[in-house]
């Protein structure tokens, strides 16, 4: 009889077997960075695409690779006993965004995401690595539709599946399918580390702001997520301006 944690892995599993396959992600011998902020989504991620080394038809490579901040070195700690007593090949580097005498509330979410990103595409030049598998779902993506439409005046979205710098590193989304909620229950039967993010900044972002209301609609619109997720298929360029 399989347990409630056999049957996540495998509804997750499917899940992120479509969106691979529907975007074309991998292929045979790829080498993948999955990048593991620590949290639920990316833990999620490198669990489940390891789960799927064992049965999928192809053979691919991945290490964990995590990016400390400085915010917090025990989150550092923590992975690498995680990383070692799940077998994970790794890798940890470390970047410092506070200068001296800097308050920590003058880094923003951009600075960090953008110095952090950096980080990893070097790290995959120098050691070989062409895809980088980051923990973005299905909510990050919907909730970047609509921060772009509002605050940038733009219609753009994460795509699951982005080539950068002429195709030297692809950026792969496997969960795009897969909802937050989701990806919070797999982590509790997981019993993931708890490795909370120690920006100053965490839960006062624009992209919080977002999803409150994408919950706000819901009550009304329980379909909500896939519809603005299916969207972005669907634009009919007639009606544009």
């Amino acid at each position: 009889m399989k347990t409630k944690l056999d049957n996540a892995t495998f509804f997750l599993s499917k899940k992120v077997g479509r969106a691979l396959t529907d975007y074309k992600m991998m292929e045979d011998g790829d080498k993948i960075l999955v990048a593991v902020s620590g949290g639920k989504d990316s833990l999620s991620l490198l669990r489940i695409l390891k789960y799927r080394q064992s049965f999928v038809p192809i053979k691919y490579e991945i290490m964990a690779v995590h990016i400390d901040m400085g915010y917090d070195r025990k989150h550092s700690v923590v992975l690498r006993k995680y990383f070692k007593k799940n077998g994970y090949k790794y890798h940890i580097g470390k970047e410092r965004l506070q200068k001296k005498g800097q308050r920590p509330e003058a880094i923003n979410c951009f600075w960090c995401s953008w110095n952090r990103r950096k980080a990893l595409f070097k790290f995959a030049e120098r050691s070989g690595y062409k895809k980088i598998a980051l923990g973005h779902h299905k909510d990050d993506i919907i909730e970047t539709m609509l921060m772009n439409l509002f605050f940038n005046g733009e219609i753009s979205a994460m795509s699951p599946k982005q080539e950068l710098f002429g195709g030297k590193i692809t950026i792969l989304r496997p969960l795009a399918y897969v909802e937050e909620k989701e990806l919070a229950r797999f982590s509790r039967l997981n019993r993931f580390p708890a490795v909370k993010c120690g920006c100053p900044n965490a839960g006062k972002t624009q992209r919080e702001k977002m999803g409150r209301l994408i919950k706000e609609v819901e009550r009304t619109c329980p379909a909500v997520k896939s519809n603005m997720f299916n969207s972005m298929k669907k634009i009919k360029k007639e009606y544009m301006a």
